[in-house]
């Protein structure tokens, strides 16, 4: 405290004012009471300490005075001790952990949160300095770094429902290579687009996209697998590589171009009239050319780094969703909460209890593999389990099916009038034209 200042509190300000008041007689201590929500008693008591040491007496004695439950100074030494020469890098959480386990400290996160803080030991996340993101060099070559991403947006403003757009530049360049509207960011949909890119430019070197759930496996402890996505397997498959970055401005180039995208083509597709997922990449073609004009840079090297596809490498193929079943011995599968019935063949027969691979399609098929050939399979059931009534014999097994299968086509008819999502009509309208 400054010699000749006090250091006052709002609340005891406010009673310095009223305690001059009643000195002044322009205020009784009993509506000074009411005023101040406190006792006639009370504002005597605060009266006499005024008259006798002014605006000082009304200070709180409690001031400057060290709080009777204030942990003992010893054990804030002995635990910023214990800090400081074990875990001098960890975060007050993991550090807590760790002196309550290993140390029997019984302090609260909170308090050695205050006590790292104090000491220099641990910064607070708003108290640190910004991130530094230096720029990096493009590649050298077009198609040696695509990135990619999805950008959910008021594309059509208030004409139609809200879409993603997934963006395809390259690194090189600023180039867009292929854009396309979805409804939503998934892996069926990378799927398609980055075929249509495939077949258009190449195969690139390596893609470059965020962490999310269609690029990484995010779970800590997953149930199982490899810790691949399909769309990780599937570009495994085409030899291209898939970088994660780390942080948004990693990838600014594709950021940048969202940017620009926002402002630039919501105004062109209101300026055509376009409100339809199908109508605006149609129009898209014609937005890339214009875009690259003016916006693309040549690159340093005038090689195309784009690979062709191989003989063996068949996209409708790769881009499906594989997964592996077990068949069981009366030749069923399990999935996706259908059971699938497979012909009977000597091969098959010897799968029995054994893995097979399921393979779905964009539209919604589903395909038994083994051993590289695609078995003859048919839905059953797919409102629940296996009925004892529908259990029958080979040589009835035809005409059962065939009833199985006109039961399913009613059935899925009057569920496409009922299905709102638009990738799942396609994907039953698909199945439907199939099975008609």
């Amino acid at each position: 405290m400054t010699p000749g200042c006090l250091t006052m509190s709002q609340r005891e300000l406010d009673r310095t004012e009223w305690m001059r008041e009643i000195r002044a007689r322009r205020a009784t201590q009993a509506q000074v009471a009411e005023r101040l929500g406190v006792s006639v008693r009370q504002v005597e008591r605060l009266y006499r300490a005024y008259k006798a040491d002014g605006a000082a007496g009304l200070i709180s004695k409690k001031r400057g005075r060290p709080s009777p439950r204030r942990l003992p100074d010893t054990l804030r030494a002995e635990v910023l001790t214990l800090v400081r020469e074990r875990y001098g890098d960890f975060g007050p959480t993991l550090a807590h952990e760790k002196l309550t386990e290993l140390h029997g400290v019984t302090v609260s996160v909170e308090t050695l949160r205050q006590w790292m803080t104090t000491d220099g030991l641990w910064a607070p996340r708003a108290g640190r300095a910004s991130r530094v993101h230096p720029p990096r060099r493009r590649r050298a070559c077009l198609g040696e770094l695509i990135q990619i991403d999805g950008c959910d947006h008021e594309w059509f403003e208030s004409r139609a429902p809200r879409c993603v757009l997934l963006v395809y530049i390259d690194d090189a360049t600023s180039r867009l290579m292929h854009m396309r509207f979805v409804p939503s960011e998934s892996t069926f949909d990378y799927f398609e687009s980055t075929r249509q890119y495939i077949e258009e430019h190449g195969k690139p070197v390596a893609f470059y996209s965020d962490k999310a759930g269609v690029f990484r496996v995010n779970a800590k402890m997953p149930r199982g697998g490899d810790r691949m996505t399909q769309f990780t397997r599937a570009l495994g498959e085409l030899n291209i590589d898939l970088i994660c970055a780390n942080t948004p401005q990693a990838k600014g180039r594709v950021e940048r171009a969202h940017q620009t995208l926002q402002d630039r083509l919501v105004k062109e597709l209101r300026l055509h009239g376009i409100s339809t997922i199908d109508a605006a990449n149609q129009f898209a073609l014609s937005f890339i050319d214009d875009y690259n004009m003016r916006f693309a840079q040549s690159p340093s090297s005038a090689n195309d780094a784009h690979r062709p596809l191989r003989d063996h490498e068949r996209l409708d193929e790769v881009f499906r969703w594989k997964d592996s079943r077990v068949l069981s011995m009366n030749l069923t599968i399990h999935y996706n909460r259908f059971i699938y019935l497979i012909e009977s063949s000597p091969e098959v027969l010897k799968r029995r209890g054994k893995e097979v691979e399921v393979h779905e399609t964009f539209d919604g098929r589903v395909i038994v593999r083994v051993d590289g050939l695609d078995l003859p399979t048919v839905p059953f059931n797919p409102e629940g389990g296996v009925r004892q009534q529908d259990i029958d014999d080979n040589k009835y097994l035809a005409k059962t099916l065939e009833k199985i299968r006109q039961d399913q086509i009613a059935r899925d008819e009057e569920k496409l009038t009922q299905l709102k999502s638009l990738r799942e009509k396609r994907k039953l309208e698909a199945s439907l034209a199939a099975r008609r």
